[in-house]
């Protein structure tokens, strides 16, 4: 059962996770995410990008299960995704940014149209998109994160932003 504020807000963010929405997250769902994200912006599955991204969520998933998939089945089900995110990221974002952190690098690199690293504020608004998050709180959340208003977002600025996401309170 889910009580706090903070379990609540938790358990909200596995949708997004839940890609195919059966009430479980696996693998299939990071698979689903990364195809997704390669449909949105026109690159190959084949292309070193492309398997930059599978390879970044698979090692997002594997990350994920270790964390949450306490009775090992391979799924992780609403309650293991809250208590596995309050109980092991909570107090170490850092966990979570640095299992995040290939699978967003290789995402942030399929969304970087100019080659230079960063990614507009545009682009990650649909890479958020994409990922679940509707479409005006994904423009507000990607127009903040450009915290310098240059227009271009880093990997740092999205590292960050989305361990916050998932493990502090609101």
């Amino acid at each position: 059962m889910v009580t706090s504020d903070n379990e609540r807000r938790i358990a909200a963010r596995f949708a997004g996770f839940d890609q195919d929405g059966n009430g479980y997250i696996d693998r299939e769902d990071f698979m689903a995410a990364a195809k997704a994200l390669l449909a949105e912006f026109g690159t190959a599955a084949r292309s070193d990008r492309g398997q930059a991204l599978y390879v970044g969520a698979e090692a997002f998933w594997q990350g994920m299960a270790g964390i949450a998939d306490r009775d090992g089945d391979q799924r992780i089900t609403r309650e293991e995704f809250v208590t596995g995110a309050l109980k092991r990221l909570r107090d170490n974002p850092e966990r979570f940014a640095e299992i995040a952190r290939p699978f967003l690098h290789a995402a942030l690199a399929v969304a970087d149209t100019t080659g230079d690293g960063a990614v507009g504020v545009e682009n990650t608004a649909r890479v958020l998109q994409v990922l679940g998050v509707e479409g005006g709180v994904a423009a507000e959340a990607a127009a903040q994160l450009d915290t310098d208003g240059d227009g271009r977002i880093g990997e740092e600025e999205i590292v960050s932003a989305f361990a916050r996401y998932f493990t502090v309170p609101e």
